[in-house]
């Protein structure tokens, strides 16, 4: 009896897509659980002043007495989450755009794709801070500056994916059999858009964390006293002897960014064709 075996494509394996796996799911169940494991309150403050790393504090403590080690993990619960609860949110409203502008064409596309004009014509990190700053200074409302700003990209990239597969024979077939539009984006288009999208969401979830851990530093995200990584850094300034209040929120930053985009990178090579084919050495 022949045994079955499961063989995954050579370029489906990455080194650098399973290490960037790994680092990003450590990272999000250090998100959900930190709060059974952290050996200090974050926000208590009753440990000695600006301690360096040790084995009763690990990674040091601040100006306040608190432990960074601590303020670490609870930060990740703050950051992480939010960052890809903005790019679901940016990618779902940027492709609902797109597909409809691409779809319909006219008028339609001529307005969604103006109004999109209109704010990529700003640099992203100073509408982001004018929006935020309008808002209020709080994390959710950087979250909120950060969908305005990032929706855009989803919409131009999904309105030329659609452009070129609305005129596909299976699309108008599809048309003429009596598909309403709706239909026709769901069960025909939407199949063969979603890798690219998905790719350049994993992407995008790095630029949102740098995104709103740069708000943060500003002022303009999260408040004190909640541990977030961008205003540890911000709080860093203060004291530049002591190197690790702001080291070890930026290496926690650069980890999750790479992460992500290692495994976008792994993403793009299993969806997109011609670079599939060059991994495993087959040529026109």
């Amino acid at each position: 009896m022949r045994r079955l075996r499961l063989r995954i494509p050579k370029h489906w394996v990455s080194p650098l897509g399973v290490i960037g796996a790994a680092i990003a799911l450590a990272w999000v169940v250090i998100a959900f659980t930190a709060p059974l494991y952290l050996p200090h309150d974050p926000l208590a403050q009753g440990l000695p002043r600006l301690q360096a790393p040790g084995i009763d504090t690990l990674m040091g403590t601040d100006a306040l007495g608190r432990d960074v080690f601590s303020r670490l993990l609870s930060g990740a619960r703050v950051t992480v989450p939010v960052a890809l609860l903005l790019v679901a949110v940016s990618m779902l409203f940027g492709t609902i755009v797109g597909a409809v502008s691409g779809f319909f064409g006219k008028w339609v596309d001529e307005g969604l794709m103006r109004l999109t004009d209109l704010v990529m014509a700003f640099p992203t990190v100073i509408l982001a801070m004018v929006v935020a700053a309008s808002l209020g200074p709080s994390l959710w409302n950087a979250a909120i500056a950060a969908i305005i700003v990032s929706w855009p990209q989803y919409a131009r990239m999904t309105r030329s994916l659609v452009l070129s597969l609305r005129t596909q024979n299976y699309v108008i077939a599809g048309r003429l059999l009596g598909y309403s539009p709706a239909k026709s984006l769901i069960s025909d288009i939407a199949p063969n858009i979603v890798g690219p999208i998905l790719v350049l969401a994993t992407l995008d979830i790095g630029t949102a964390i740098l995104l709103l851990s740069g708000l943060s530093f500003l002022g303009l995200g999260a408040q004190p006293p909640t541990a977030e990584w961008g205003s540890m850094i911000s709080a860093s300034l203060q004291n530049f002897d002591s190197w690790w209040i702001g080291v070890f929120p930026g290496l926690a930053i650069l980890t999750v960014v790479m992460a992500f985009n290692f495994i976008g990178d792994s993403l793009r090579d299993i969806f997109d064709p011609t670079s599939a084919l060059s991994k495993t050495g087959v040529s026109s």
